[in-house]
């Protein structure tokens, strides 16, 4: 019998559900894929949307993994100052044969100190960010950079999983959880990037990302100092 193929998505109350329940439905179909989701101190988790996950596992009590995947969320503020999270995000990583992550969650990869000179993805409203943790920000939806493997906002994390099944269990396996799962983009309206919105849109989204952006780029800097 084949060992189980482990996946940990690290959580922290105000993560974005989307950012990992996406992926997680996918990549749960894996051949002896065993997800985990687990947190710094192993409570239950209140998601940004109110949702509670609870039966969290501790990461400090996970021996290893073989894809490390971490979410976004407006949490990401709080938890780039958790340094028992950002401890174990290094020591997981360290032996994973994948590291990934979603929207924000890419941020807590660079406050662990893990894209100093490489090329990743993050939310278009703070791609810029990753800079200060010495990383290349790239606009692509998902960037691949040896066994880095990360998506841009919430919903890129789907084609993130997907290109990490490719990359484990081969393109067609990919396909055809594509095809099961029946993920066929088709949105009512093309404003899913700034490029492409409206003035008006891009205005409004702007304003909402700007009630938060004071308190991220500050914890960026204190985070990115910690770090480098």
């Amino acid at each position: 019998m084949n060992p189980p193929y482990t996946i940990v998505f690290a959580l922290y109350p105000g993560v974005t559900q989307l950012d990992f329940t996406g992926p997680l439905e996918f990549l749960s179909k894996l051949p002896h894929a065993r997800c985990v989701l687990a947190s710094s101190r192993g409570e239950d988790i209140r998601a940004d949307g109110g949702i509670v996950f609870a039966d969290i596992a501790r990461l400090g009590a996970i021996e290893r993994c073989d894809l490390l995947l971490v979410p976004g969320g407006l949490g990401t503020i709080e938890a780039m100052e958790d340094a028992e999270l950002l401890a174990q995000l290094r020591r997981l990583a360290a032996s994973a044969d994948y590291v990934s992550s979603v929207c924000t969650g890419s941020l807590l990869l660079g406050a662990a100190g893990l894209l100093k000179g490489r090329r990743a993805a993050c939310h278009w409203a703070w791609l810029d960010s990753l800079a200060a943790f010495g990383a290349q920000p790239c606009p692509d939806r998902v960037v691949v950079d040896g066994k880095l493997i990360s998506g841009g906002g919430v919903t890129a994390g789907i084609d993130m999983a997907l290109t990490l099944m490719a990359e484990i269990a081969g393109p067609q396996f990919a396909q055809t959880a594509q095809l099961t799962l029946e993920y066929a983009p088709a949105p009512p309206f093309a404003s899913g990037r700034p490029e492409l919105a409206s003035p008006e849109v891009l205005a409004a989204a702007r304003q909402g990302i700007d009630q938060v952006r004071d308190r991220r780029e500050a914890a960026v800097i204190r985070a990115a100092a910690a770090c480098l």
